[in-house]
């Protein structure tokens, strides 16, 4: 663990990325029993037992008190220890520093018209972050959409790849690029297949703007393989993967007894700063009937464990609570469910959504250290294959809690 008063905010390179990794990793591995449970499939956590006063005070708490402190829980100084213990450590170990950034050179005439506004104020972020010692020459856009990134980035005498599985996508973005008068190739690949290679190659310098999982994990690999001289990754969605646990990337990950499921790697998603008032009640709505339930398939199964239960259209929710039960329950082939007090359960079900995000703000300490953990293995996997590394960030969290940037060129 870092001494208390080092400043742990700069940007993270050289040796300071396996130190940070050590000391991220010991503070995971000793919390695990505090963040891995979740609080939506356990009607109470092993912890509270060790911490009884914490848990009454969390419980006690209304929905809009969770809510108010989903984005930042370590704010909750009044709550009772380790709370704020842990939230200290928590700040600590996960600061990072802002990569320094640069002026973009003017846009081109629309080329931000059609794209979603925080979106483009993601793109204009990560453009300004980018810098190597050596001018890219041909950009390469990985699972670049429609292209806007690579299109913003493109300069005088530069070159423009753009790779992209959806091919209306590819079509739209060469569509743009045509528009916008710019010389960029459209290329539609599975960026998985065993062929994926071939779009790659030592001249060109990739990019990735939030590829979920396994995409931009294939990225590091493949153009640290094809001998790329640079690269920039703003990782997202580490859960997306196709194993059922985490593989870690780097050897000092790999010699690590951190064990992730996908339901841990979900953890550094659960923040989100998007969600309009009408998403969020629907959102609130689908989980208090959910959570609502499971505590009457415990009665009706006669176990008291979690159901799983399938995703469902949002049309369930016009229907009446008893109907959605009823239904469900034909869904799980649950033979009755009887005639409880429809009301009452439902009440329950909402109380019980309080609850369960009031607890799951000890789980939110964990959020960042964790998220930064899988960044520094991407990192020093990087570092391994003989890249200079720096890890920071490309913007504020209100823009992005996906605001990690790993940025990697050869010497």
């Amino acid at each position: 663990m870092p001494a208390k008063g080092v400043d742990s905010s700069y940007v993270l390179t050289g040796e300071d990325l396996l130190a940070r990794f050590t000391a991220l990793d010991a503070f995971l591995i000793e919390h695990q029993a505090l963040w891995k449970p979740r609080p939506f499939t356990h009607l109470s956590l092993a912890w509270e037992a060790s911490y009884p006063e914490l848990a009454l005070w969390l419980r006690g708490r209304s929905l809009e008190d969770a809510e108010n402190a989903h984005n930042q829980p370590a704010d909750l100084v009044e709550a009772p220890e380790p709370f704020a213990s842990l939230a200290a450590l928590s700040a600590e170990l996960s600061a990072v520093g802002e990569l320094p950034g640069h002026t973009l050179d003017a846009t081109g005439h629309r080329l931000s018209v059609n794209v979603p506004g925080r979106k483009w104020q993601q793109i204009e972020a990560f453009a300004s972050r980018l810098s190597f010692a050596s001018q890219p020459t041909h950009w390469l856009d990985w699972c670049s959409g429609k292209g806007h990134l690579g299109r913003r980035l493109l300069g005088s005498g530069q070159q423009l790849t753009c790779v992209e599985y959806d091919p209306q996508l590819v079509t739209s973005g060469q569509a743009l690029s045509q528009r916008h008068h710019l010389h960029a190739l459209h290329v539609q690949q599975d960026v998985l297949a065993a062929d994926a290679s071939a779009v790659l190659s030592a001249t060109q310098t990739p990019v990735a703007l939030h590829a979920c999982g396994d995409l931009h994990v294939r990225l590091m690999q493949l153009a640290s393989a094809a001998g790329c001289q640079q690269m920039a990754i703003a990782p997202c969605c580490y859960n997306r993967i196709s194993r059922s646990e985490y593989q870690a990337l780097s050897s000092s990950g790999s010699g690590s007894l951190l064990q992730l499921s996908l339901e841990d790697l979900a953890l550094p998603m659960s923040e989100t700063v998007t969600a309009g008032a009408r998403v969020r009640r629907q959102r609130d709505t689908s989980m208090a009937r959910r959570l609502a339930f499971d505590l009457l398939q415990r009665q009706v199964r006669g176990v008291d464990e979690y159901l799983p239960t399938p995703s469902l259209p949002s049309a369930w929710l016009d229907k009446s609570f008893d109907d959605y039960c009823h239904d469900l329950a034909d869904l799980k082939e649950l033979s009755t469910v009887g005639t409880p007090d429809w009301a009452a359960l439902e009440s329950a079900g909402w109380q019980r959504l309080a609850e369960v995000r009031n607890l799951e703000l000890l789980r939110g300490l964990f959020r960042r250290p964790l998220e930064l953990w899988l960044s520094l293995d991407r990192a020093l996997f990087l570092a391994e294959q003989g890249y200079v590394v720096r890890l920071g960030t490309f913007c504020e969290s209100a823009l992005t809690p996906r605001n990690f940037l790993l940025l990697a060129e050869r010497e």
